[in-house]
């Protein structure tokens, strides 16, 4: 099964993570460019309908692509 993560900031916390990212931020920059959600209907095959969900396509894309741009070979530090 296809996940699909649902970004949504919480209401009870001191701290958010939008509002300590600067605007010219390039992650943020790159991210209002580029639209991933190309990738749901391109992967869709490749998903049962079965299942656990798996990981969000998009959020898959992205972490590998942080990973190339910041030089981590290991799937470890990307997460870290």
């Amino acid at each position: 099964m296809q996940g699909k993560k649902k970004y949504q900031e919480k209401l009870f916390l001191n701290f958010q993570l939008s509002s300590a990212v600067p605007e010219d931020n390039f992650y943020r920059r790159l991210n209002q460019i580029i639209d991933f959600s190309f990738l749901y209907k391109a992967t869709n095959k490749y998903y049962g309908s079965e299942g656990q969900r798996s990981i969000d396509p998009v959020v898959f894309m992205k972490l590998m692509l942080v990973g190339y741009l910041e030089n981590c070979n290991s799937d470890r530090r990307i997460i870290a």
